[in-house]
């Protein structure tokens, strides 16, 4: 028994250090993902290097800022001089990832995403909450895709805590209203 458990307890430090390693390493790689070929893209915080190398290779032609806009910030000042000197659209839509959406800021989401020139970058400071219901809103909402598949923007694959007790839940708890409120929910 004695032996069980150590080894129980090993395997679980194991699997809580191999979390810990893939989630720094999603964000020191942008946490950068495709979301719709061609039509929009999700990442953390970018650089200015960031957005001129997706812009090249992607096509991007919008960024969605859900930090929102922030003048004095350095990150703010740096992306939107980047975006100014690449001709992107830059959109500041403030979220925050402990606050459940209301229906005016759900359908105002809906409404960028849907008549923002295409291909869209979207992001948030990690590109795991905020990031992720905005996915999930694009795939289901403007890409229709299956929900199920859309969810899976909004997870731990992206560093998003599913977990009641998380502050980020506020992020889930935005979706299931979406979803109650557009008679789809699951």
């Amino acid at each position: 028994m004695k032996r069980f458990l150590k080894w129980t307890g090993f395997a679980s430090g194991a699997a809580g250090l191999g979390l810990v390693l893939y989630l720094v390493a999603i964000q020191l790689t942008g946490n950068f993902d495709v979301v719709v070929p061609g039509e929009a893209y999700r990442s953390s915080q970018p650089t200015p290097a960031d957005l001129a190398t997706y812009a090249e290779r992607y096509k991007i032609r919008t960024v969605i800022n859900l930090r929102g806009r922030e003048e004095k910030a350095a990150w703010y000042k740096n992306e939107a001089a980047a975006a100014k000197q690449l001709g992107l659209n830059l959109i500041d839509f403030p979220l925050r990832s402990s606050q459940r959406l209301d229906a005016k800021t759900a359908n105002e989401l809906v409404t960028i995403l849907r008549d923002a020139p295409r291909p869209i970058l979207i992001h948030c400071r990690s590109g795991a909450d905020r990031t992720g219901l905005a996915s999930v809103i694009y795939l289901a909402r403007i890409a229709q895709v299956d929900e199920k598949t859309a969810e899976r923007q909004l997870s731990i694959r992206y560093g998003h805590f599913s977990l009641p007790f998380s502050p980020t839940y506020a992020m889930d708890e935005s979706w299931e209203d979406m979803e109650a409120a557009a008679g789809t929910e699951s």
